[in-house]
């Protein structure tokens, strides 16, 4: 009989999305979304002016006090931006090698949807640009 999976206990009741809405639950998340957050745009060589755009357009202050100190309280859209960010990483790591899943945001791409720009344009265009990627990905895996 194989050994049981241990779930790791993230403090989060996992029947159900968390409400985002409460600060008590965006005070808990934002830790370890930061730090996930910061380690993509590094992996994927984006330039400050890329990672504030794809944070929601935070403001310069905010974005390197929360870099240099990887504390603070994100909101509700600032937690949804980085979830989508880590679903698009996790899903080129899945699809490809770590270099080109690394590079992928930021080289052009012939698929209609990007018209030959980089992936990282129709995500810098908003959330919605960000949720097309994401889509467009997880369907490229098998809506997995």
């Amino acid at each position: 009989m194989p050994a049981a999976i241990r779930i790791p206990d993230l403090g989060l009741d996992l029947r159900r999305t968390p409400d985002l809405t409460d600060p008590a639950t965006r005070e808990h998340l934002s830790p370890a979304a930061l730090e996930a957050f910061f380690k993509i745009t590094e992996l994927w060589d984006l330039n400050n002016a890329d990672a504030m755009t794809l944070l929601g357009g935070v403001s310069s202050g905010r974005y390197y006090e929360l870099k240099r100190s990887r504390k603070g309280t994100l909101t509700q859209d600032e937690l949804t931006r980085i979830s989508l960010l880590i679903g698009i990483f996790k899903a080129l790591n899945i699809l490809f090698s770590r270099k080109l899943a690394n590079q992928w945001v930021t080289r052009a791409n012939s698929n209609p949807f990007f018209a030959n720009l980089p992936p990282l344009a129709r995500m810098r265009s908003g959330m919605m640009g960000m949720v097309g990627v994401r889509r467009l990905l997880d369907s490229r895996r098998g809506g997995k």
